[in-house]
């Protein structure tokens, strides 16, 4: 072959490989949709509010959560199923995958980035891993039932400044500080009276504070992170389901709650009430009447607003609260099962969910206007990689 030919294959050889690799771009506005009911995610993108690619094979997602390293390249998929998977964002491949247990709930990130905690319901307890090759780092059993048939279950699992995870077993009614500043084998510290059956936990912004919901009893649980040798503090003892007992179709979650300034904004469990706290004493200060029990309780990040999302068989409703006045200022119905909701990080968009019309919804939160809908198969959680640089997300 002469050199001309030589030449021109090379330049066709190189085109080609050009053609089947992703477009050069950042990750700051990338981000996932799960699709719960087939086990696949979307990549998307918020500038142009498109889809960029869908991927399949993350096993059960039908309670998945994600977090993002710290370049926002990688997003970490918890699965029910106890798989964690690794997502290349910018390669818009699975990078690696494990199935790690049985049964699981969410995990965290560490503040460096280098640490994946994972909450495992079955086996019972918390496994760390290395976030580059997802090499096991650490086992943490948690306390056994007191028939010894299992361990209990891992909830909340949430980072903490300093390389620590912290966390609350549902069964044994306690929370559990890992701290690994010193190395890979951590220091635990454990409060053993956290509240009845705590089922999910908020950190404050800043992760000062760890404040575990509990399902078994009316109030909450506070730990002040700062000064951990004060114990737990109990809050809002009057807090629950309410005098009407109403059955519970879905339970909030608690890293849907929202600080605005100095207010703090709760779902209230089996109420159809959002309540409103001060954020330095922890003291009610209002309940808000809503269109139904709410699941999450989110702010727009100027705090201007608080958006709420509902469980059946109110969850095709959308509430907008003004964060000053506490007044309902709109009611929207995007669709049949809105399940979850998520803003840019500045707060330009709002994308939700709506599970049972198959489709991911993008809003204007200012002038509260649909701005797109993107078709997804049974759509559940939405993250934005911007969550990378947020504590407790």
């Amino acid at each position: 072959m002469n050199r001309p030919a030589l030449l021109l294959a090379a330049a066709s050889l190189l085109l080609s490989a050009c053609a089947q690799q992703p477009p050069l771009r950042g990750s700051g506005d990338l981000g996932v949709v799960i699709e719960r009911a087939s086990g696949s995610l979307q990549i998307i993108e918020s500038t142009g509010m498109s889809r960029l690619a869908r991927l399949e094979g993350l096993g059960d997602l039908s309670h998945a959560s994600v977090v993002f390293s710290r370049d926002q390249r990688f997003a970490y998929v918890f699965g029910r199923d106890g798989g964690l998977t690794k997502v290349d964002l910018l390669e818009q491949r699975i990078d690696k995958r494990i199935v790690q247990a049985g049964n699981s709930i969410g995990g965290a990130i560490s503040q460096d980035g280098t640490l994946i905690a994972v909450g495992n319901y079955e086996p019972g307890g918390v496994k760390v891993f290395d976030a580059k090759t997802l090499d096991l780092v650490a086992n943490i059993p948690a306390t056994p039932l007191a028939d010894g048939s299992r361990n209990s279950r891992v909830v909340g699992v949430t980072d903490v400044p300093g390389r620590r995870f912290i966390y609350s077993l549902f069964d044994t009614d306690e929370t559990w500080l890992l701290d690994f500043s010193q190395g890979n084998e951590p220091a635990i510290t454990r409060f053993p009276d956290i509240g009845k059956q705590p089922y999910d936990a908020l950190l404050t912004p800043e992760g000062r504070y760890y404040v575990a919901g509990l399902f078994g009893e009316d109030g909450m649980g506070k730990i002040d992170l700062w000064h951990p040798e004060r114990g737990v503090e109990r809050i809002l003892d009057h807090y629950g389901r309410g005098q009407d007992k109403l059955p519970v179709y879905k339970m909030p979650h608690l890293e849907g709650w929202t600080v605005a300034g100095d207010q703090t904004f709760v779902p209230a469990i089996g109420q159809h009430r959002v309540l409103v706290m001060d954020s330095t004493s922890w003291k009610q200060t209002d309940a808000i009447d809503v269109a139904g029990q709410p699941v999450f309780v989110m702010a727009r990040p100027d705090a201007r607003q608080v958006w709420v999302n509902f469980a059946h068989p109110d969850n095709g409703k959308v509430q907008v609260i003004d964060s000053e006045t506490h007044q309902i200022i709109a009611t929207l119905e995007p669709g049949p099962a809105v399940l979850h909701m998520e803003f840019t990080a500045r707060g330009d968009q709002l994308w939700l969910s709506v599970r049972d019309g198959h489709e991911v919804q993008v809003w204007d939160p200012y002038r509260l206007e649909r701005l797109k809908r993107l078709p997804a198969e049974s759509p559940s959680g939405i993250f934005f990689s911007s969550r990378a640089h947020e504590t407790g997300l």
